[in-house]
């Protein structure tokens, strides 16, 4: 399981400029069914992501072609976690 911490930088006053884009890109995650979470990081921070299915080097890759990430609207941080335990209905995340 991989998730993306997308934190706002110095640029955050641009989000609004690539929102449209940043939502299409998160829905094409989604619609290929790599994405299984997208929220806000709060208070007002940024966003984070969580994948499945997909290799650390894809989903760095995917990052790159987010909108927010081309503006530097944000900076992303990646977290690779091998889930040796989960609750019943999250068994596929275990490796």
């Amino acid at each position: 399981m991989l998730i993306a911490l997308l934190k706002f930088s110095a640029q955050k006053a641009h989000a609004a400029d690539h929102m449209d884009g940043h939502k299409k890109w998160i829905k094409q995650g989604f619609d290929d069914g790599v994405f299984l979470l997208a929220g806000s990081l709060q208070p007002g921070l940024g966003g984070g992501i969580m994948a499945h299915g997909i290799s650390r080097e894809g989903f760095e890759a995917r990052l790159t072609e987010d909108p927010f990430v081309k503006a530097d609207v944000v900076t992303t941080e990646v977290l690779e976690i091998d889930a040796s335990m989960t609750d019943e209905r999250l068994a596929f995340l275990r490796g």
